[in-house]
């Protein structure tokens, strides 16, 4: 299993490239809808990655998928272009789900 970028900024694909993290860099709410297809209806994908500001053009489409998709899971990660916001959701979803505060 693996892990796949959809990222809105080549310095991010770059990044995670060297990591070994195959991926693709989009900028419009149809190329991002069409690389999230893509990617789900690959069976090696096990997590996709996705950029803060490409998850605010298809939010709905990111949590859908989310809701009603075993595989792969999805997650937002921040690029250079991000609030920074990522962790602080991440940290309440946790305190959110399991009740306990990080």
């Amino acid at each position: 299993m693996r892990f796949y970028l959809i990222s809105d900024n080549v310095d991010t694909q770059v990044g995670l490239r060297l990591a070994g993290i195959d991926g693709v860099v989009v900028h419009e709410p149809a190329e991002v809808e069409k690389a999230l297809d893509r990617a789900v209806k690959m069976e090696d994908v096990a997590v996709i990655l996705i950029t803060e500001t490409l998850l605010q053009l298809c939010r709905e489409k990111v949590y859908s998928l989310k809701l009603n998709c075993k595989r792969p899971l999805i997650v937002e990660i921040p690029d250079r272009h991000g609030n920074g916001r990522t962790s602080d959701s991440i940290t309440r979803y946790v305190r959110e789900a399991i009740g306990l505060k990080l």
